[in-house]
């Protein structure tokens, strides 16, 4: 099995338990294909870089998870199905990006932080 992560917009005329209900669909196709689901992350409504669909706005999500290839097919092939899903982007992850993955989770690049001395003795 390898590590994976997907990224997936979804369509922001959805309301918050539509898209709860989408998001738990992916994450559930993934368990009944024996994924090991590792980190789920709702970044909730962001803008777009350029609009798709004529919308300027989305609902952003994030899945990282151990799986067959065969497994990403399958669940490539319900994002294209979902009429929900503007875009998505699935990456196959190597050492390095599963240690950044393992910092990112534990906080270690949030802004919100306590200053450095640096930045407190400015």
């Amino acid at each position: 099995m390898k590590n994976y992560e997907t990224v997936f917009i979804l369509n922001p005329v959805l309301s918050e338990e539509q898209m709860k209900d989408t998001v738990k669909k992916f994450v559930q196709v993934l368990t009944e294909g024996d994924a090991e689901v590792i980190n789920e992350e709702q970044w909730g409504l962001r803008k777009l870089a350029y609009p798709i669909q004529h919308k300027s706005t989305g609902f952003y999500n994030l899945v990282e998870f151990k799986a067959d290839p065969q497994l990403v097919d399958k669940l490539e092939t319900e994002f294209r199905r979902d009429e929900a899903v503007m875009r998505f982007l699935t990456t196959a992850l190597d050492k390095h990006a599963l240690e950044y993955n393992e910092k990112r989770r534990k906080g270690a690049f949030r802004k919100d932080k306590k200053k450095t001395k640096e930045e407190a003795a400015s």
